[in-house]
């Protein structure tokens, strides 16, 4: 660990200091010739281009002499599109491996996606909805089986370092020291000092310690310190670093919406907090200029008003420092990277990137997440290591649960669950296959009732609102209409495509494990249904 730029403080400095706890310490919602196979629906079987059986396991796949590390590297609202950003990250992940172009989230909010990264399930067998509330936050969350545990029993050694579910270490839970089952190296932030990127506290492996220390650096040197110790190259490990950047948090900055307009809430969005080597580095940067910006949807969710000329203007400052809080996690997976070669690790590594969710700035008249918009469900995954193809972008989706069942065939361990997604490395030598994606969402702040259902397939998203007792429906074919502007749902050309997607949700709303739709499919093959 690099103490010369780290400064330790009394845990209690660390947990206290943060004014605005309440305010940030949630997640905003701001709500051919090809030979042709039939799908398999239910089966758990992956199917290949002749309609035969896969076979071949992830660890096969990898080459690997022995089964591969793993490090999985997470940020926090990482949208597909910020990668552009990251250069670190394309050069030493996405162009050295592989990048999936229809990474997605199934439920695109913080806790309930990260519970199916440990878990390899769906919300709705996870059971931890929503971030805070009924069916929210870290205590509605079982982690007695989940990917570390497997793991250790398969003879891994796990490392966790960063942000972990909300609300865990928060003051008058009991939580602050405990170390979650299956995890050997335990280092996360605590309570309200998650969302204070320059004095976190972080709980090492039972011990309270403070530093004065910008976040992203911080957890890239633990990353480095751990990956320096002679234990890595005595058994096959597991490491997840889940940095915060770019979710927004604080200490607030002169030029944040907040401050910079105090009179003028209605305007408010909120904000990260870059490094401060990082800070008004893209004081330029335009907001995207898609056609979906501050558009509206008919027939759909409620967009809201249009918003004022000033709230676009926070927006543009909010995206630009979420794009400036970037730049430290890019180094961090620059500075892991040069570690595992430095090690002689990295040969036998595999190297995950990805995000819980996307993020809407400015699209569709949102400023948040979990909305069931492109720009909300996609995520960014690229990976690199053993076995996995140089230069190659797979089309066909993969989500949050597929990462934690994929992770696990990597290192041969037997899930205690019944998984939901599926094991995603035979896709690396397949070409493009359809594929089906149940998608979900529930009430910010408690509740355990969707606020949504919808289904993912191929182009297509069917989304099925309940919202305030009035049922709504939106259906987009992003092949023909990219950024969602026309809702097909009310079209009568469209009526036997609808009809056949409110079969698919009422089929895979409440799936489980094997009833799951895990099987891949040939476009031109008859969709599941």
């Amino acid at each position: 660990m690099n103490h010369r730029r780290s400064r330790r403080v009394p845990a209690s400095a660390g947990l206290t200091a943060l004014a605005l706890t309440a305010a940030v310490s949630g997640c905003a919602f701001s709500p051919s010739s090809t030979p042709s196979t039939s799908p398999i629906r239910g089966s758990g079987d992956m199917v290949t281009a002749t309609g035969e059986q896969a076979s071949v396991s992830s660890a096969a796949l990898t080459g690997a002499a022995r089964r591969p590390n793993v490090l999985l590297i997470t940020a926090d609202d990482a949208a597909p599109g910020d990668l552009r950003f990251m250069p670190h990250t394309r050069e030493l992940i996405a162009d050295r491996g592989v990048t999936f172009t229809n990474g997605v989230a199934p439920t695109p909010i913080c806790v309930p996606a990260r519970a199916s990264l440990l878990t390899g399930q769906y919300t709705h067998n996870h059971k931890a909805y929503t971030i805070e509330g009924k069916g929210g936050g870290y205590t509605s969350f079982d982690s007695r089986n989940t990917l570390p545990t497997w793991l250790r029993r398969s003879g891994y050694d796990t490392l966790f370092i960063g942000k972990y579910l909300n609300g865990y270490g928060d003051a008058g839970t009991g939580t602050a020291r405990k170390i979650e089952p299956g995890w050997t190296q335990w280092r996360p932030t605590v309570g309200g000092s998650t969302y204070n990127f320059m004095n976190p506290t972080l709980n090492i492996n039972g011990r309270l310690v403070g530093y004065h220390q910008y976040n992203s650096n911080l957890f890239a040197d633990q990353t480095v310190d751990l990956l320096g110790r002679s234990q890595r190259k005595r058994k096959p490990w597991f490491m997840w670093v889940n940095y915060v950047a770019p979710h927004h948090g604080g200490p607030l900055d002169a030029d944040d919406p907040q401050l910079r307009y105090p009179r003028n809430p209605a305007s408010w969005v909120k904000t990260t907090k870059p490094a401060p080597r990082d800070r008004n580095r893209f004081r330029d940067l335009r907001l995207p200029q898609d056609p979906n910006m501050f558009r509206r949807v008919r027939h759909g969710w409620d967009n809201g008003a249009p918003m004022s000329l000033l709230k676009r203007r926070n927006i543009r400052e909010a995206y630009q420092q979420r794009i400036e809080a970037l730049q430290s996690v890019d180094r961090g997976v620059a500075r892991s990277v040069a570690a595992l070669r430095r090690t002689g690790q990295l040969r036998n590594t595999v190297v995950m990137f990805t995000s819980d969710n996307g993020f809407l700035v400015g699209q569709h008249n949102r400023f948040g997440k979990l909305y069931s918009y492109n720009d909300s469900q996609r995520i960014p995954v690229v990976m690199s290591g053993p076995g996995v193809p140089r230069g190659k972008r797979v089309r066909t989706a993969v989500t949050n649960p597929d990462i934690a069942v994929t992770i696990a065939a990597l290192a041969r361990a037997k899930p205690g669950r019944r998984v939901d997604g599926i094991d995603f490395m035979p896709l690396l030598r397949m070409g493009y296959r359809g594929r089906v994606v149940p998608t979900e969402a529930y009430p910010v702040h408690g509740g355990t009732r969707p606020v949504y259902t919808g289904i993912r397939e191929g182009t297509w998203t069917y989304t099925r609102l309940r919202r305030d007792g009035v049922r709504r429906e939106e259906l987009y074919n992003r092949a023909t209409d990219p950024y969602e502007l026309h809702n097909l749902a009310g079209n009568t050309r469209y009526a036997a495509e609808l009809a056949r997607f409110r079969a698919l949700d009422r089929r895979y709303r409440d799936c489980a494990g094997a009833t799951c739709p895990k099987a891949v499919y040939l476009p031109g093959d008859p969709p599941a249904g």
